[in-house]
């Protein structure tokens, strides 16, 4: 794990404790992390699942999560008012407790609620759902923020943290809006600049495309040049420029080139791409490829931090998406 950015997160977490749901309490993975969660003393994880199975499998394992709580839906003492607010919650849709009960039954669905009651203060899930799992009980429970309108997310990357020379960026949005419309764009550039900050990063945001100033025409450049106005006139104090190839915007000889005098052009660290085939593509480049470190996709836009694990993560990966998880709630 890089210590770029951690090491204010777990200071922050110190002086404020928080509780964290992971929503497999017995993957391998998530009891590591909970385990040294524990010995940290900073974060309380909640363990989704039945007891046993839960303390069984940690010491299968050998991971000590005595301090960790475990909460079996099956079992759960609120389980009736966690199940007449989801009906009031979902009341539009013709929920009803018969079909509730099920429904909450799910990890994914429990943990969240969890969250809405003020049991726990953030979510980290997916190291065996889908992202769509993690995103759709969120969507439907926690909603979005008040004047937002998607639910977006984020990759910070680190490079050269254990030499000292410690590069961070944010890339946006690559994991859930396939093809966001300009207004989406908006939203995605405000909130991944907003997530930058947390990590140290003074943003400088560059829209991405395949044409810089006007070099291509097509309605995918024209989407993206009109999101980048209407982002210059919502967010009037950040440093915002495209449409820009990737060139143009991190390498100063091309892009002041290409665009003479902006404050952005060959000097971004905040890049938008204009939709998640270029987002995905170009985040697992720079992970493989440029030696990155990834965290995320950290999800953006919501009323509170619900977060989704690859299914190939590691334990370490699981640790660190829980502090950045926590830091953000």
């Amino acid at each position: 794990m890089s210590a770029y950015g951690f090491g204010g997160m777990i200071k922050k977490l110190k002086e404020n404790p928080k509780t964290i749901v992971f929503t497999e309490g017995t993957d391998a993975r998530i009891l590591e992390a909970a385990s040294r969660l524990l010995a940290s003393n900073f974060l309380t994880p909640i363990l989704i699942g039945d007891e046993d199975e839960i303390i069984d499998a940690a010491e299968n394992e050998g991971y000590n999560i005595r301090g960790a709580q475990i909460i079996n839906p099956l079992k759960y003492d609120r389980f009736e008012e966690m199940v007449d607010l989801f009906c009031e919650l979902r009341k539009s849709k013709g929920m009803t407790p018969e079909k509730a009960r099920p429904i909450l039954s799910q990890a994914n669905y429990f943990g969240t609620m969890l969250v809405k009651m003020g049991v726990a203060d953030c979510l980290l899930g997916g190291a065996t759902y889908s992202t769509a799992d993690t995103v759709r009980p969120a969507l439907q429970i926690i909603k979005t923020k008040p004047g937002n309108s998607i639910v977006s997310s984020c990759f910070i990357l680190v490079r050269g943290a254990a030499t000292g020379g410690r590069e961070v960026i944010a890339m946006g949005d690559c994991a859930i809006n396939i093809n966001p419309s300009e207004d989406d764009l908006v939203e995605i550039a405000g909130e991944t600049a907003e997530c930058a900050k947390v990590f140290g990063i003074d943003p400088k945001v560059a829209f991405l495309s395949f044409s810089t100033a006007g070099s291509a025409k097509d309605p995918s450049v024209t989407k993206v040049q009109n999101a980048t106005k209407k982002a210059q006139a919502k967010y009037p104090d950040l440093p915002i420029d495209g449409e820009m190839q990737f060139d143009a915007a991190v390498a100063p000889n091309v892009g002041q080139q290409k665009k003479p005098g902006s404050k952005v052009a060959g000097y971004a660290n905040t890049f938008i791409f204009p939709d998640i085939n270029a987002g995905n593509i170009g985040y697992k480049i720079a992970q493989r490829m440029g030696n990155f470190e990834a965290y995320g996709p950290i999800l953006l836009g919501l009323n509170a931090q619900i977060n989704d694990l690859s299914r190939g993560c590691n334990a370490i990966e699981v640790y660190s998406m829980a502090i950045i998880t926590a830091a953000l709630s």
